[in-house]
């Protein structure tokens, strides 16, 4: 089980504002949406969730683990959030092995049949500076999800995505929900977001504006 409680967070950088005082929940077997345009803040509340920035106000709560000196990172939680930390002059494969080292959770066959679902060549040793934009964020992509974490955070997933492999992205997303994982997406599609998301909260300038549900029937 996971659950994420963000509390009254403030995140300021230069003197500018970049988080707000905001507060919202996440549970777990939900796809959550977080829509706003760039700049609104919606990468640093994610980095935020993953420990990856320290916040100067409030606190935030993964799973039962409470993250205020900014050092600390929750566990079980993938993500995708900008680029991703990967080794460039070694192949698309080679880099989602050396990560999946980490944890063993994940087999070598698991990897190659990701891959082979986003239509890449595991066996293309081509290194990943040489890749594409839409084919090295399909591998931060894999990276984020082949280990089924509890809690997985997916920052403007659908770059340089074609249409085909936005479909293979979102069937991978519900895949995970199924598992009972907890997934939130950043976008500024609506659209894109209202496909996937149970529940969408807006983002407006560093404020938090809105949260709604997304109708099922639709």
């Amino acid at each position: 089980y996971m659950y994420v409680e963000v509390r009254n967070i403030t995140k300021i950088l230069e003197k500018n504002v970049i988080l707000d005082n905001i507060s919202c929940s996440f549970d777990s077997g939900k796809i959550y949406g977080i829509r706003g345009v760039n700049g609104s803040g919606k990468t640093m509340l994610l980095k935020a969730i993953a420990g990856l920035v320290k916040v100067d106000q409030g606190e935030i709560i993964v799973g039962d683990q409470k993250l205020e000196r900014g050092n600390e990172f929750p566990q079980d939680v993938s993500a995708l959030i900008e680029n991703p930390g990967m080794i460039p002059n070694y192949s698309g494969l080679k880099n989602l092995l050396i990560l999946s080292q980490i944890r063993n959770r994940v087999s070598k066959q698991e990897i190659i049949d990701y891959m082979k679902r986003f239509k890449l060549d595991p066996t293309d040793n081509k290194k990943l500076k040489k890749y594409s934009l839409g084919m090295k964020q399909k591998i931060g992509i894999i990276a984020a999800l082949m280990e089924d974490s509890k809690l997985i955070l997916l920052d403007e997933p659908t770059n340089a995505l074609d249409k085909d492999s936005i479909t293979t992205l979102n069937e991978m997303i519900f895949e995970q929900k199924q598992k009972g994982n907890l997934i939130i997406i950043t976008s500024h599609d609506s659209e894109e977001l209202n496909l996937v998301s149970d529940e969408v909260y807006e983002i407006e300038a560093g404020k938090m504006k809105d949260r709604r549900t997304v109708n099922e029937q639709e």
